[in-house]
């Protein structure tokens, strides 16, 4: 489906026959710029940078490389093709023919799993905005940047569902998404981990790995519903979510080959030796892990949950891939909980989080394949893991109980000691040296094998106008 690239905000969605919607998404816009360049990427706004912008929906043609400053980035309203005959795939309105309205008495509903996706996304660029002055190398600077523009365009998405669905009420919670700020005192964002700083590139990797992942299953889920605009807009956001989690894992994936090269030409792994090379050791790696690892466990809430049941039963949000479960009404069955009191079973659709979650897990589990292989075969045995999903929980089963990464009993101070501490934290923030020469990169990390859209390294990423 072609983008209409014509308009003041373009989009897929005829936006010009809906002359109130227009004039009133074309009122919010200005609001958006003014805290895109408040509160978006600093220094760099006025630089021009090599980004992608969708050009079409399709698997094909959705997108087109050039330089442009960040401003002027064509930010719009797409949404995945229209499935002609398409009905809900779950639930008790399984087989129904999907809704392009709001149902009136899922209103609320979905107005709220609308508001907390969306403020995911500025809140993201709010906690990196000051990253690029400590970038790498300028192709790290560039997918910082297109990260951002995208979770811009993603908050664009979920705006347009707010004014075109949801009518005052929706006019309002969009203005309110730009007025929450990232660690904001008075006016936090809707989740905890879109307030924790990120100040470091470590940080950063980790985050797009851990948090972008778990978006990722969000939107799979969202993907499902039975509002068809809501699983229109998701499915299209997927596929730039995909960029989100390549930065995060071949990020981390760059720092241990860089670490590797140090420990084998020190022949050590010695944290202490390792970091008078200035590369970041594996311990300290294993320990932001830990970190982030366990707050984006938080995000997926309750491992037993009414809402989530609620949400499957009445068509709203579905499981990751919905298709490839063979019970698609799950009213009957049960899974098993691990909790504080021993294995449980739990109805299916109060298990819902905990089913996402669990696929999650296991797609975490790729990148440390793979990280763990290139440390054996330098013939060092270290290994890095995910911890315990009992391990430093806020929400749910798990929250308020003190487990190490083993997932055994474990002493407060055991459990701090498996966390970044203030030295760790100092001793990265020390790394964080900008680097801005083409074709250079910090000594922390490795050079990426390839450049972004077949163009190489020491390609001119990031150019003053």
């Amino acid at each position: 489906m072609a983008i209409d690239y014509q308009s003041r905000i373009p989009n897929n969605v005829d936006l010009s026959t809906d002359r109130g919607l227009q004039r009133a998404l074309e009122h919010w816009q200005p609001a958006f710029l003014d805290w895109w360049k408040e509160l978006g990427p600093d220094h760099y706004q006025g630089h021009e940078v090599y980004l992608r912008t969708a050009t079409s929906v399709d698997a094909k043609g959705w997108a087109s490389f050039g330089h442009v400053k960040m401003p002027d980035y064509r930010w719009g309203i797409f949404l995945a093709d229209k499935q002609q005959d398409r009905t809900i795939g779950f639930g008790d309105f399984k087989g129904k023919p999907v809704w392009q309205q709001v149902p009136s008495e899922y209103r609320s509903i979905l107005r709220r799993l609308i508001v907390t996706q969306g403020d995911t996304e500025p809140a993201s660029v709010e906690q990196q905005r000051l990253l690029a002055l400590t970038a790498p190398s300028l192709y790290d600077m560039r997918n910082l940047f297109q990260v951002n523009v995208e979770e811009g365009r993603h908050l664009w998405a979920m705006v347009y569902l707010l004014h075109a669905y949801f009518g005052r009420d929706g006019r309002e919670e969009a203005e309110d998404m730009l007025y929450r700020h990232s660690g904001d005192i008075d006016n936090p964002r809707i989740l905890g981990t879109f307030n924790e700083p990120i100040d470091d590139w470590l940080s950063f990797f980790m985050f797009t790995y851990f948090t972008d992942r778990d978006g990722k299953y969000q939107l799979k889920s969202l993907a499902e519903s039975g509002f068809d605009p809501l699983a229109r807009t998701c499915k299209f956001m997927l596929t730039e979510e995909a960029h989100h989690m390549f930065v995060g894992e071949t990020g981390i994936s760059r720092i241990v080959k860089r670490t590797i090269e140090e420990m084998q030409k020190l022949g050590t792994d010695d944290p202490v030796t390792l970091r008078k090379a200035g590369v970041i050791d594996l311990p300290l790696l294993q320990r932001y892990i830990n970190f982030w690892y366990s707050s984006a466990l938080d995000l997926f809430g309750a491992e037993i949950s009414s809402n989530a049941a609620n949400y499957f039963a009445n068509g709203l949000k579905g499981r990751p891939d919905e298709e490839s479960f063979a019970d698609h009404d799950a009213s009957t069955t049960i899974e098993m909980l691990d909790t504080p009191n021993g294995a449980e079973e739990v109805p299916t659709r109060n298990a819902m989080n905990y089913i996402t979650r669990s696929a999650y897990v296991r797609d975490c589990q790729v990148g440390f394949t793979r990280w763990n292989r290139s440390i054996a075969k330098a013939g060092f045995s270290f290994e890095l893991s995910l911890p315990s999903e009992r391990f430093n929980r806020r929400v749910g089963l798990w929250s308020g109980f003190d487990f190490g990464t083993d997932g055994k009993p474990a002493s407060r101070d055991a459990i701090v000691a498996s966390l970044p501490n203030d030295a760790d934290r100092g001793y990265v923030k020390s790394l964080m040296v900008a680097v801005t020469e083409i074709g250079k990169c910090a000594n922390w990390i490795a050079p990426p094998e390839r450049g972004i859209n077949n163009n190489s390294f020491d390609y001119e990423y990031i150019r003053a106008a």
